[in-house]
């Protein structure tokens, strides 16, 4: 019988600041243990003092979601330090300047691309390699898309991508990870308020080249949405889950 594990163990990529923060708080103080990553060490640490959780359940380990051996590393880390995993969130990411598409660099979208898909693959990856092979067998993995999964801002050509191919990464993952006991799903997020989005309360730049001022999402609702996605057994999954900002301008754009 594959007795559940007493304390779950996650990884939060991106748990510097913003939506991966919040989350890995979240986590921590629901009882996991977690694993918080990211390019830089001191953000890091400060997400862990942020919470309220015993700091002995937390493990900082900065990562370069980018490079695949920087990646084994992390994993080989959880292992070795709590000897198994259970959920991946895969928030990770970045955007390019805000420029029309044919001003964009070839290096401005490689680095939206390398960061936002190719570092959601290569942890996938190497989750794929540990839940696999621990005991009980399987776990978790959800990826952070977005409202831009389903249609775009303006000027946006390299991160709208980026998304639109989580959507199809979660999706393979999804069906690859059946026969291993592995779930995946997607959440989409429109409007958190986050250091990255609090210009939006300012006014943005809208599809029709107007510029309005956009509602902002408390990001506990994003923290209770993932900790509840990843709350459920390994045969129950949410596949997708949108949660936005009700009077953001999302539903009829594009």
């Amino acid at each position: 019988m594959n007795t559940p594990p007493k304390i779950k163990v996650a990884i939060v990529t991106g748990a510097g600041s913003g939506i991966g923060r919040a989350v890995a708080i979240g986590l921590l103080e629901d009882g996991y243990a977690v694993v918080v990553a990211g390019r830089r060490a001191e953000p890091l640490n400060e997400t862990v003092s942020q919470s309220r959780a015993d700091g002995a359940r937390a493990l900082v380990v900065p990562a370069d979601v980018t490079n695949p051996a920087s990646v084994r590393a992390l994993f080989d880390a959880t292992r070795d330090t709590f000897g198994r995993l259970d959920l991946l969130f895969n928030n990770a990411g970045v955007s390019a300047p805000g420029v029309p598409l044919d001003d964009l660099t070839v290096d401005q979208w490689r680095s939206v691309i390398d960061v936002n898909l190719t570092g959601a693959f290569l942890c996938t990856q190497q989750a794929f390699r540990l839940m696999k092979d621990q005991q009980p067998r399987g776990g978790r993995i959800i990826n952070n898309g977005s409202i831009s999964a389903h249609a775009p801002r303006p000027n946006s050509a390299p991160y709208t991508a980026s998304k639109h191919a989580i959507t199809g990464l979660t999706k393979s993952t999804s069906l690859d990870g059946r026969r291993f006991d592995i779930a995946c799903g997607q959440i989409d997020i429109g409007n958190a308020r986050t250091e990255l989005t609090a210009r939006y309360a300012k006014g943005t730049l809208q599809a029709n080249g107007e510029t309005a001022v956009e509602p902002l999402l408390d990001l506990a609702h994003v923290v209770r949405a993932v900790v509840y996605m990843a709350s459920l057994p390994l045969d129950a999954n949410v596949q997708f889950l949108t949660v936005m900002a009700t009077k953001m301008p999302f539903v009829g754009r594009g």
